[in-house]
């Protein structure tokens, strides 16, 4: 891990495109502006762990939801052809 000391109103780069600032410092809070290019997704961490858990909750369907899904679609095929 890189551990960078910045002051108010100072910034760090990463890369070409990203860029972030020290936007406010108050208490044991900072407040950070991120510039970067609107196809990078940016998160809080407990957002992205969340997104994450719920990604691979939704890829891991039940054997039996698939065969039922297939059985609509079966069906729903029969019924537009006719």
């Amino acid at each position: 891990m890189l551990v960078l000391t910045r002051k108010l109103k100072e910034a760090i780069q990463i890369g070409d495109d990203i860029e972030i600032t020290v936007l406010a410092i108050q208490g044991d809070q900072v407040k950070l502006g991120i510039n970067a290019p609107k196809h990078i997704e940016i998160h809080r961490k407990e957002i992205y762990l969340a997104i994450q858990v719920e990604n691979s909750a939704a890829s891991h369907a039940s054997k039996s939801s698939l065969e039922r899904l297939n059985e609509q679609l079966k069906h729903w095929k029969g019924g537009k052809q006719s």
